[in-house]
């Protein structure tokens, strides 16, 4: 349990966009609960190896350690991008609040300011990610999609040097960190959906922590949790982890929740999609069900041989 008048400790990687979102988080609680918070960085796995991000274990590498400080007791809750959450539950903590959600789609950031239409045939494309490579591949089967790691700045000058002749990135950290003059390209939501939870940020308390708990749902945006949990099910009902090519995106269009979800060869060749469209409350309370029902339908129409999903909803 936390002292009453202590400073809130937030665990936060060291990076620029992680310090970046857990001031904003930082930020939030003061103006919310009018307790100081002081941020513990702590370092990674993610952080200090090489090589290609699926085989060092996912984006999961980002999360572990976080949690494991918080466990310990080191600090009193964490920052994640959701989109890096594993969607399975670890006993002794829990998501105590989803702050405003940034914005969720992908964007590309390319030389010269081309768009993906106008990049010449055979141009090289950076992205880590088997989605992004899956939905590039899909929209312009002509490019080399190469893989690509480093921090924001590392991958912008990678294309300023020629390296790559353009690179996809999540908008939310190019808005957060103040690099949005970079993006050539804006992808639509529905026609690329883009990871579970992307945009939307999850911050961690301990279970037995009542009093951080109490503190740290103030901040909570209820559009923010029920769209991108929303998302979060679905990936769970799938069993799909950062390797598997899937696409998912819920929105709140007034009184409803539209959600897509699409599911992709790994060569961009084929594609599954399925849409859903339900009362925003139907969303919240009957979350689970509208996931299931959407992994149900994905499967029945052969998303499982697209890629390897496990899939279940039991």
């Amino acid at each position: 349990m936390t002292d009453a008048t202590a400073p809130l400790r937030l665990g936060t990687r060291a990076s620029l966009l992680a310090t970046t979102q857990s001031g904003h988080v930082a930020d939030a609680l003061r103006a919310a609960t009018g307790r100081e918070v002081e941020l513990v960085p702590i370092t990674t796995a993610g952080d200090v190896l090489t090589g290609p991000l699926t085989q060092l274990g996912g984006t999961g590498v980002f999360v572990a350690a976080l949690r494991e400080a918080l466990l310990r007791g080191e600090c009193d809750l964490v920052v994640h991008s959701m989109k890096d959450l594993p969607t399975a539950p670890v006993p002794g903590l829990v998501i105590a609040a989803v702050p405003p959600r940034a914005p969720q789609g992908d964007v590309l950031c390319a030389r010269d300011g081309l768009t993906l239409d106008a990049l010449p045939p055979g141009a090289v494309v950076g992205s880590g990610s088997p989605r992004r490579v899956a939905q590039l591949l899909h929209r312009r089967p002509d490019l080399q999609v190469r893989g690509i790691r480093g921090n924001v700045d590392t991958r912008l000058r990678k294309v300023a040097d020629g390296e790559y002749d353009a690179i996809v990135l999540a908008r939310a950290g190019l808005t957060r960190i103040g690099r949005t003059g970079a993006v050539t390209d804006t992808f639509d939501d529905e026609a690329w959906p883009s990871s579970a939870g992307q945009g939307a940020l999850a911050v961690e308390v301990r279970t037995d922590d009542a009093a951080t708990i109490a503190l740290v749902s103030r901040i909570t945006d209820a559009d923010a949790e029920a769209t991108s949990l929303l998302e979060r099910a679905v990936l769970r009902l799938l069993e799909a982890g950062c390797a598997a090519p899937v696409g998912i995106a819920a929105r709140i269009s007034g009184d409803d929740v539209h959600a897509v979800a699409e599911v992709y060869a790994l060569d961009g060749a084929r594609s599954v999609r399925v849409e859903r469209t339900v009362p925003r409350g139907g969303a919240v309370t009957g979350r689970e069900q509208l996931a299931a029902a959407i992994v149900d339908e994905l499967l029945e129409r052969g998303a499982g041989e697209l890629a390897d999903l496990a899939g279940t909803t039991v």
